[in-house]
């Protein structure tokens, strides 16, 4: 079986299921992209030591996922006092990142101090690196879909009220699934439009340090591939969106998506290595899959939050 043959089988089986996460949210989501940093982190490292460099991937996934849980806040801070019957104090979100921010720093310097690796600098250095990288990148996608749900979320500006129908409800929770849905076929399309893009019309390089292979040509097809997916996007299903929102959140994802494939490469080319790890028949690592959507996640999350939900 061919490699493009291989590819497109384990597409068309991969990609139901990760949509159908999207689809429900909540902790399926979260898991998913639990799933999704953990490999992440995983495969970074064994990068990083194919530099002699020994970051401390344990805490570098604990790390991870403590700052998932992050944005998952107000869904734990009502789920886990239930569950236990009351009587917990719940910290505020911004203690609990800066709690988590401050023991993981703690646990870096401790660990590095009892290890008998060599160059220590380079190995906290690069353990911080990857957690903030990866671990807070991907919780950002965790809220863009928590946004979604009532919780203490200002939804005045799209309904005009904060008392929500059962109606209104679904209609909330239902945008969550296909902004996530958008976001990762903009991703898809984005990726797709500029290798076959830069295929047919590439001449002139875009990044021949980092990939020698991409070209001006092939990006802009990307970006204009990106810009109209959310477009569609916005007229069939997340029509919250106004015109301008799905310009420019197309826009993002058709820059640092790119953007963000050229910083995996970096890392990949310093390594030395193709591709971050080969348990993706056909498509590499979970790194390699996931690289633009790591990148594209914090500025779509900030934009939702803070400019189209202000």
């Amino acid at each position: 079986m061919t490699n493009t043959a291989t590819r497109v089988i384990f597409a068309v089986v991969a990609i139901p299921g990760v949509l159908l996460t999207a689809w429900f949210g909540g902790y399926a989501w979260a898991l998913f992209i639990a799933a999704v940093l953990t490999a992440s982190l995983v495969e970074f490292a064994a990068m990083a030591r194919e530099k002699d460099v020994a970051p401390q991937t344990g805490v570098m996934v604990a790390g991870g996922l403590a700052l998932l849980l992050v944005f998952l806040h107000e869904r734990l801070s009502s789920d886990i006092p239930s569950l236990l019957g009351g009587g917990l104090h719940w910290p505020l979100q911004w203690q609990a990142f800066i709690w988590i921010v401050l023991l993981f720093m703690l646990v870096v310097l401790l660990v590095e101090l009892f290890r008998a690796h060599p160059s220590p600098m380079m190995n906290m250095g690069t353990t911080v690196l990857a957690t903030l990288y990866i671990g807070l990148f991907l919780g950002c996608a965790v809220g863009i879909r928590e946004i979604f749900t009532v919780r203490e979320f200002h939804v005045g500006p799209v309904f005009g009220t904060a008392d929500l129908s059962a109606g209104q409800l679904a209609q909330l929770d239902s945008w969550g699934a296909f902004t996530v849905i958008a976001l990762l076929a903009s991703i898809w399309m984005c990726d797709t439009a500029a290798y076959f893009g830069g295929r047919a019309m590439g001449r002139h390089k875009l990044f021949p340090r980092v990939s020698p292979n991409k070209t001006w040509e092939g990006a802009i097809w990307g970006f204009a591939a990106a810009i109209g997916t959310m477009l569609l996007a916005r007229g069939l299903v997340v029509d919250y969106l106004s015109i301008l929102d799905a310009l420019v959140l197309g826009a993002m994802v058709g820059v640092l998506g790119q953007l963000g494939d050229l910083v995996e490469s970096l890392l990949k080319r310093d390594a030395g290595v193709k591709d971050s790890s080969a348990l993706l028949p056909g498509h590499g690592g979970v790194f390699d899959r996931f690289d633009s959507f790591i990148f594209v996640s914090p500025v779509v999350f900030l934009y939702l939050d803070f400019v189209v939900f202000a």
